[in-house]
């Protein structure tokens, strides 16, 4: 007795066998299967040492821009602080933030701000106005400075020439 669901239509071929798939068919679709996960998961997306740079300058320009809008919004001094030793900075009292490793990172700023031979700030005042510095950093091949001005607090990003 072959039991059939009402509406539909008879199997083709119905020589009562069941429909599916064969043992080889399953092997060779999970072989597939398993070439692409292999490829998906050992994927790693080209890294170039100037896209490196170019996004460590970009975080360091907006961690300065960030402190210099702190100290206008707050109406208090605001200061950006970096570790040259550990690669680390941090803007007012917010969390420490990670520089790559690879980078050569130079600050320059004035006397009074300098901590110690590695750790140095940039302070901005109420009005947007700071000491003024620079931090240049390069990787060997190309450099990035980031200037601060000292009158307006201005920060600018450029190639180093």
């Amino acid at each position: 007795m072959t039991w059939r669901v009402k509406g539909a239509p008879p199997r083709p071929g119905g020589d009562g066998r069941a429909a599916g798939f064969t043992l080889i068919e399953m092997l060779c679709t999970l072989a597939i299967l398993g070439i692409a996960l292999g490829l998906i998961v050992g994927y790693k997306p080209p890294w170039s040492g100037g896209l490196r740079l170019r996004g460590a300058a970009a975080e360091l320009g907006s961690a300065l821009r960030l402190a210099r809008s702190e100290a206008i919004t707050h109406n208090r001094p605001s200061v950006f602080e970096l570790d040259l030793g550990a690669r680390r900075y941090r803007v007012g009292d917010g969390p420490p933030r990670q520089l790559p490793i690879q980078l050569n990172i130079v600050l320059l700023t004035i006397a009074g701000e300098g901590r110690d031979e590695t750790t140095g700030a940039i302070r901005f005042n109420p009005d947007g106005s700071t000491g003024g510095g620079r931090i240049s950093i390069d990787d060997g091949a190309h450099g990035i400075d980031i200037g601060i001005d000292w009158l307006s607090g201005r920060v600018t990003v450029a190639d180093a020439h």
